[in-house]
């Protein structure tokens, strides 16, 4: 096995710029110190109320990653990678309190949150999930995404490469990670090395995605 190669660190728009989504990995391991940073950047994340409603499991084991291929129909990526990300939501993360006290705790200390506005956000956050009823797993789930981005980017700025994956049966990979039916899984993410690069396959123009103001209104700037 060799040693990680030296990088250099990207900015964020050579990162957003060069990610493509890396098929074959390298067998090398992400340097620990290097893996706890991309994490920090990972939880640095948004999330509505700041309930951070993800669960990270970074799969390494070589059991566990050739049964989370399984479950992702095979699909090679994850077993070459050193490290697969698998970023489950916790729909009902907010009803955690001793996670939500420590939460406001935290804002407290920091001084981002005064007291008062944290007291009515201890009955306005179950008051408005509350009425969302199913629609808490997919408030969760974008959460989840967002920090998904986060550390895809990250990763691409740090000499990384990664891999969104939306094909996996949840079933299956829940009993790979040991997750009961409180979670709801995202996506998964292997991070390493790439083999190759691989070429940008295009976008379509502005005006074809982008609108002002209406949906018929095409972008033109």
């Amino acid at each position: 096995m060799t040693s990680a190669p030296a990088t250099s660190v990207l900015d964020m728009a050579q990162a957003i710029l060069q990610r493509r989504a890396i098929k074959s990995f390298k067998p090398d391991p992400i340097p620990p110190e290097m893996l706890h940073r991309l994490l920090e950047l990972t939880v640095a994340a948004p999330s509505s109320w700041n309930l951070q409603d993800w669960r990270i499991v970074l799969v390494q084991d070589d059991e566990k990653k050739a049964a989370l291929s399984e479950a992702a129909w095979g699909q090679e990526q994850i077993v070459q990678a050193p490290v697969t990300f698998v970023f489950a939501a916790a729909p009902y993360a907010w009803k955690d309190e001793t996670q939500m006290q420590k939460i406001y705790q935290e804002a407290l200390d920091r001084g981002a949150w005064p007291e008062q506005f944290v007291e009515r956000l201890k009955s306005t956050i179950p008051e408005f999930q509350e009425n969302l009823g199913d629609r808490n797993r997919e408030y969760a789930i974008k959460d989840a995404m967002i920090a998904a981005t986060h550390t895809a980017l990250a990763a691409e700025a740090m000499g990384l490469s990664s891999c969104f994956m939306n094909g996996w049966a949840e079933d299956k990979v829940k009993a790979v990670i040991g997750a009961g039916d409180e979670l709801a899984i995202a996506l998964l993410l292997p991070v390493g090395y790439k083999v190759e690069p691989r070429k940008n396959p295009g976008r379509l123009p502005l005006s074809n995605n982008v609108f002002v103001n209406q949906i018929d209104n095409a972008y033109l700037g």
